[in-house]
């Protein structure tokens, strides 16, 4: 299992922070910023960080004093330097002092990763530190260990097949399943893995600036243009484009994607030259995308175009043979990295960890534990140390199905109610408890005809 990682980028302009980070984090690296040399420092007295990129001209300590300072106490930490043309000349005098590389302003995206790309091969990854990091999705999506259920099995056999092609993919899942992991998978084992994959959070992008985002600009064509702008499509060319929660894009934004994946070009907001570009595109949801269909919000050419392979991250509730693995790991991993002493998981932590649903599935697993870990005594993490535990009793005409039913809808249903128990009824609260978006818990809500004046009303009994 390869290591995720660490990259400090360091530089007063915040725009370049800004686009550098969001680069990197969509090439699958960890990324700490900081906005000068002492907060620099700081990260890297606290932190494992395999490589720092710089800028040379900064307010009070500069780059070149950040670069010797950080010599005189990791002296084998890779350092790139971005250098604007009047500091080419102190770039040059730092790779002579030991820096591996540095990188003109204005940067090239593509050069960049490339470099990054090739100096990461020559890092090593100390024996040490392979049990205890790396993407815990990784962990479970990846291992070849009899604890992974059969269903994990498979999919794990799907992406590795499904990577080799150039298909288009639709990854369904739960919030917090893994299924962005699983793209950025499908991507690192494909033909296209030296270029860029490029995430796009259709979810949290407001509607008029996603055209934008995805298709780009040229200056002028609307108010605030005022420069050239390229989209996330035309960034992913040659590599791959993941539309994670497609089915929060407006119909609008539906017929100009499907234009694109029909004939493979794009055009800028406010051009008339069209660009082709050559991506493999992913996208993901987690609603139901074909009750969507059903009712008109999402376009059924649009749904046939992305859906040639289809896959199905199953829930954490399919996968109980995983969660003492994955709970292990995460509590290890938490001490590990924040320098606490081991903590125990006792056999009715386990169990309550195998029982519960998991509603928030992975995600949901390691918010609990770390917080967990944090609040326990003694090194011992019992259910009531879980933020999740101790949660009231349902009044009768909430309570969940008979303790012996085996339905997954039942399951599901009962702990939206609890969820909107604890929340008092205000639904935004459960939806972020549950680790899933407010129009995935608006259709819960419908489909299982979960009375909410009845919930509040208990809520202020209670009270």
């Amino acid at each position: 299992m390869s290591q995720v990682k660490t990259i400090l980028i360091v530089d007063d302009d915040l725009n370049v922070l800004e686009v550098l980070e969001a680069r990197l984090l969509s090439n699958g690296f960890r990324v700490f910023k900081a906005a000068n040399a002492h907060e620099a420092i700081s990260i890297l007295n606290s932190n494992k960080i395999d490589l720092m990129i710089t800028d040379i001209k900064m307010p009070g300590m500069g780059g070149m004093d950040l670069f010797q300072e950080v010599r005189s106490s990791l002296p084998d930490l890779p350092v790139i330097f971005l250098t604007a043309y009047g500091t080419i000349q102190d770039a040059v005098s730092a790779m002579k002092a030991g820096a591996v590389d540095y990188i003109a302003k204005p940067f090239d995206g593509q050069n960049l990763l490339k470099k990054l790309r090739k100096i990461m091969k020559e890092i090593p990854i100390p024996q040490e530190d392979n049990e205890h990091t790396g993407n815990t999705y990784e962990k479970s999506m990846t291992e070849d260990d009899s604890e992974k259920s059969p269903a994990m099995k498979e999919l794990h056999e799907l992406i590795r097949k499904v990577a080799a092609s150039n298909v288009n993919v639709l990854i369904l899942g739960e919030s917090g399943s893994g299924k962005e992991f699983a793209a950025r998978q499908i991507h690192q084992q494909s033909p296209r893995q030296e270029n860029s994959l490029v995430v796009v959070d259709c979810g949290s992008t407001p509607t008029g600036l996603l055209e934008s985002e995805l298709f780009g600009h040229v200056r002028g064509a609307f108010t605030h243009a005022v420069r050239d702008k390229k989209g996330l499509i035309e960034e992913a060319d040659q590599g791959t484009l993941f539309l994670d929660e497609i089915g929060n894009i407006s119909p609008e934004m539906q017929i100009r994607l499907l234009r694109f994946l029909e004939d493979r070009k794009i055009r800028r907001i406010g051009e008339l030259r069209e660009i082709p570009i050559d991506c493999r595109v992913i996208a993901a949801t987690n609603t139901d995308i074909t009750e969507d269909i059903k009712t008109g919000r999402f376009r059924e050419d649009l749904y046939y175009r992305l859906r040639v392979v289809t896959l199905t991250i199953p829930p954490m509730r399919e996968r109980k043979e995983e969660i003492l693995s994955l709970a292990n790991h995460f509590v290890t991993s938490f001490c590990t990295g924040n320098g606490i002493p081991a903590v125990e998981l006792p056999p009715e932590t386990q169990e309550w960890l195998i029982n519960y649903p998991w509603p928030g599935n992975v995600r949901e697993l390691k918010n609990a534990l770390e917080a967990g870990v944090v609040l326990c005594g003694n090194s011992v993490l019992l259910p009531d140390d879980l933020l999740l535990a101790g949660l009231p009793d349902l009044p009768d005409s909430l309570a969940s199905p008979e303790p012996d039913s085996f339905s997954l809808k039942d399951s599901e249903c009962s702990t939206i109610v609890r969820a909107l128990r604890q929340t008092n009824g205000v639904q935004k609260d459960a939806a972020e408890l549950l680790g899933i978006s407010r129009r995935a818990i608006h259709y819960k809500i419908k489909k299982f005809g979960i009375n909410i004046s009845e919930i509040r009303s208990n809520g202020k009994k209670l009270a």
